[in-house]
């Protein structure tokens, strides 16, 4: 009985985890400042660990959630790398 009931909260949190990470980014920023604010409300955390909480909930977690990272943005050559482009092709 104990067994299933530690298999089944081990699935509940990557379940939790799994719907946090593919969450959109805009989604996930509310929640964490609710979430945030609950526990700051339940006297768990004070007011600057609870913003802490709500930065660190709200990040993303590498390539994928389509934030602004601009990670995927198609990369721009410099203006000095054109210019000695230019130059060596004359």
């Amino acid at each position: 009985m104990a067994q299933q009931l530690i298999v089944g909260l081990i699935v509940a949190a990557a379940a939790f985890y799994a719907v946090w990470r593919w969450m959109p980014a805009g989604w996930r920023r509310s929640a964490a400042r609710k979430l945030a604010a609950g526990t700051q409300r339940a006297g768990l955390v004070d007011q600057q660990r609870a913003d802490r909480l709500a930065a660190s909930l709200a990040k993303t977690s590498g390539c994928g959630s389509c934030d602004t990272c601009g990670s995927c943005a198609p990369k721009k050559p410099d203006a000095m790398e054109a210019g000695k482009a230019l130059s060596s092709s004359r």
